[in-house]
């Protein structure tokens, strides 16, 4: 699928792309309305139909992805709730041989994740997944998710990469489609982001389930 002679730079998602996303989608949708509904004394379906909106009405904005925001929101250390399930962060099957076979080729390895600091932190700490990395990149820094295509140019001024050679590996078509208006030539989608959700259909890019279908031969 890949010609990595052309890449020099290669970008990587962290949820639902390295990491099984599955920890994150248990710890909005169960934790925190269990937690929630504990804090207000009532049923924790009463707390997912109050949360449940909330939360769609700011998705995709930097606002969906601080959990300083949603600390203050919900009135609840929202981090350290993180840290009561981080049992649940898990690395996607492969993902450490991919890593380790793209450092052999001395690509640039950067992570760049709409995570906030607290989480990446927490997540890096359980994995170990950073010292595979020249660069990890927090888009809090410049206050725009990566939804957004201006970001890639704030992105490009602290990290310059050649778009025609840089690879975005991401489980979000919005994402994608962002990279893709900037200019970014090699776009590849992540089809089970959640190892216990479905098989999703991605239209538009080029797909893998594992990374094992993009490993570069050593």
């Amino acid at each position: 699928m890949l010609d990595w002679s052309t890449i020099d730079s290669v970008f990587l998602d962290m949820d639902g792309t390295l990491l099984d996303l599955n920890f994150d989608n248990y710890f909005w949708t169960e934790h925190v309305p269990q937690r929630y509904a504990e804090l207000h004394r009532i049923d924790i379906d009463a707390a997912k139909a109050e949360l449940f909106p909330r939360m769609k009405a700011v998705e995709g904005s930097m606002d969906w992805y601080c959990l300083d925001y949603w600390s203050r929101e919900l009135g609840m250390d929202v981090a350290l709730l993180k840290e009561e399930v981080d049992h649940l962060i898990a690395v996607h099957p492969h993902v450490t041989d991919f890593l380790d076979a793209v450092r052999t080729l001395g690509k640039r390895m950067v992570l760049v994740t709409n995570a906030h600091m607290k989480s990446l932190e927490l997540k890096m700490s359980r994995t170990q997944l950073g010292g595979h990395f020249d660069r990890l990149i927090c888009t809090h820094t410049f206050r725009i998710p990566k939804e957004r295509p201006e970001l890639w140019s704030h992105l490009h001024a602290i990290e310059p990469f050649d778009p025609e050679r840089t690879l975005l590996v991401d489980d979000s078509v919005p994402v994608l489609e962002s990279a893709r208006r900037y200019g970014i030539a090699q776009l590849v989608a992540i089809t089970r982001p959640d190892s216990r959700g479905p098989l999703r259909q991605v239209e538009g890019f080029a797909t893998i389930e594992s990374f094992e279908e993009i490993m570069p031969q050593r």
